[in-house]
This record gives structure tokens, sequence and C-alpha cells, in this order.
């Protein structure tokens, strides 16, 4: 834990800061029914240097979210990601883009994600965030003389949407076409979350090819008033797959695969 501190207090400094319920019967029929529709598309245009993109760092430097088989916080996997995804942003023409780091504890910290994201009249938000397991799936094993948790058992990325999104169907077309685009540099999704043994973490699979959730109890997405997804990009609780989300090239995939998305996304509407 100690290494993990440090970590966050590295990157506080660095930074500046300058800125899973199982649904009902009657739920899972709606949304299948909305998982097999067509989505509308919006008739509003997409100017590129006009659209205004939020990439929202999951958690923060206080309530820093799991801890990676090694002792990592996610906090640092989810800036270095959602950095990287901004910049390729703005070099393809969303000049707009920005980068949300927000502070303080869980729940007040979600709220102001929201907050921002209504100030900058977002167009669109993208919650970047890395995965873990329910704490009873965890297994231990000692990294660098210290006791850690890790699951070997489970990998790979996934995106959840809100159907108490105001733009729900607009949200799951943007989630489908980053996961499709995910899937094409061979990149597989979490299918775990459709398991019973996840528990209350368990969730509705809108989309079985890319593996699109619905997860409506998530602040970031069913109160923001524009399209949101949540991005888990990768399990950092999978020793093998932790240290693939800490390489460069895999971040320039998952990067490159997001950009290619909304550049698609923006240029359908």
């Amino acid at each position: 834990m100690g290494q993990s501190r440090s970590i966050v207090a590295g990157l506080v400094a660095s930074i500046l800061l300058a800125s899973l319920v199982p649904a009902g019967r009657s739920e899972a029929a709606a949304a299948r029914k909305a998982a097999s529709a067509k989505p509308k598309q919006s008739s509003a245009k997409c100017e590129m240097p006009k659209f205004r993109i939020v990439v929202d760092v999951g958690h923060t430097p206080e309530s820093y979210g799991a801890l990676s088989a090694r002792n990592d916080p996610e906090f640092g996997f989810n800036f270095v990601l959602a950095k990287l995804i901004t910049a390729k942003l703005k070099s393809e023409g969303f000049a707009a883009t920005r980068l949300l780091v927000t502070d303080g504890k869980a729940r007040p910290s979600l709220l102001k994600r929201v907050s921002a994201a209504k100030d900058d009249r977002a167009d669109l938000f993208l919650s970047i965030h890395h995965d873990s397991v329910p704490d009873t799936l965890l297994e231990t094993w000692e990294f660098d003389g210290a006791k850690s948790y890790f699951s070997d058992r489970f990998s790979g990325h996934s995106l959840f949407v809100s159907q108490q999104n105001p733009h729900f169907t607009t949200s799951l077309m943007l989630a489908r076409m980053i996961g499709r685009q995910l899937k094409e540099q061979g990149l597989h999704y979490a299918s775990q979350y459709t398991l019973p043994v996840m528990g209350r973490y368990r969730r509705q699979l809108l989309d079985k090819d890319v593996g699109v959730y619905r997860y409506d109890g998530l602040v970031v997405l069913s109160r923001t008033s524009s399209a949101a997804v949540l991005l888990e990009a990768g399990s950092i609780i999978n020793r093998d797959e932790e240290m693939a989300m800490n390489s460069p090239e895999r971040q320039e995939t998952v990067a490159g695969a997001v950009a290619a998305a909304i550049g698609e996304f923006c240029a359908r509407r």
C-alpha cells in the first residue's frame, strides 16, 4: 500500500489537478428490445473542431479505484490512457476535446464530473477506467515482498451505457463502434459480467458481439445530459493483462481504436 500511496502522490504532483445489480425481467426485455433496434442517428451535425468531447479520468488521487495485481492504483492507469486518447482526438481534428480530472472522495467527485460536463455543454462524455473483479474471486500472491491480490481468471475490456441517459440510443451506437474497433484490433471483451459469480456486479449484455453492457447505476452515465460511454479498458487485476495495459503498444492500440470510433461516430451525424 505504501508503494501505491507514493504513486498516487506523484501523480497529484505531476498533474497539478487542473481541472456492478442484475436488472429485473421486465427491464431485461426492454433492454433486449433496445439492443436489437437499429440506433437512430441524431440530426445534429458534428463539426469536428467544435464538437465538445469530455474524456473523463476515472476515480481520483484520493479515491483511486482498484489496485492492480502489483499494487498500482487504477487512477494512474486511467490518467495515462485518457490523456493519450485526448491527444489522439485533438490530433485528428477534435480541437475542443477536454481531459477531465477531478479530486475528492468517490461520490462527490462523480457529481463534479456531471456538473463539469454540463458546464462545458459537452456533446459526448467518455469515462476511462480499468477493471478488477469482486473480492470473492481474488487470490493472494507475493509481489515485491508484500502480500498482493490477483485474479487471472478473467480478462478483456468492456463498455457500459445507461438506459436512463437521455441519449441512450446514441450512447449505445457509439459504444458499439468503439467495441467494433477494439475487436478489429484483435482485442476481446470481458464476458464475465453475465455470470452469476459476479453477484451484484452482474450486468445485462446489450451487444454480445462487441461487449456492450447496460449499467443504469453509474452516475456519470445516467445523469450526464449528453451521450455517455464508460470504457473499462482491460483488467489490471489479471497479472498478464496488467503488464499489457502498462505497455505503450497496448495503450496506443486502445487509444487509436477509440479515436477511430469517435471519428466514425462524428461522420455519421
